[in-house]
């Protein structure tokens, strides 16, 4: 779980039932330094999805099982940034996806992304 940035409080940062892998938003921390990936948007989309792959590559899962994506971002006009990210990280049939834009997010970061996926048994 190296991979994996800690909670930043008293939560998991997933769970797991017979099925399905829920994750908590994942803010784009860097595991290895717990600082932001980056100051963008794009970066820092690119680092919170690199970390539900993490996790759901721990529970021998992957992106490509992921069917839901919820987005909160501190400004919708970076929605495309979100998209360049997607489009390169995730493959066809895409998961479902809400966005939001949202006040602020912890840490003041950028993106939080958090993911449902199945469990291929």
């Amino acid at each position: 779980m190296n991979d994996i940035p800690k909670a930043i409080g008293p939560y998991a940062a997933y769970r797991r039932t017979e099925d399905l892998i829920i994750t908590s938003g994942q803010l784009p921390l860097d595991p290895a330094t717990n600082e932001f990936a980056g100051t963008d948007t794009y970066t820092q989309a690119k680092q919170s999805l690199t970390n539900i792959a993490a996790i759901l590559n721990s529970e021998g899962s992957d992106l490509d099982h992921t069917l839901k994506l919820t987005v909160y971002l501190k400004d919708l006009a970076d929605f495309e940034s979100v998209n360049k990210v997607f489009r390169e990280m995730l493959h066809e049939p895409y998961p479902a996806r809400t966005a939001f834009e949202v006040s602020r997010l912890p840490k003041d970061a950028l993106v939080e992304i958090e993911a449902i996926a199945a469990f291929d048994h």
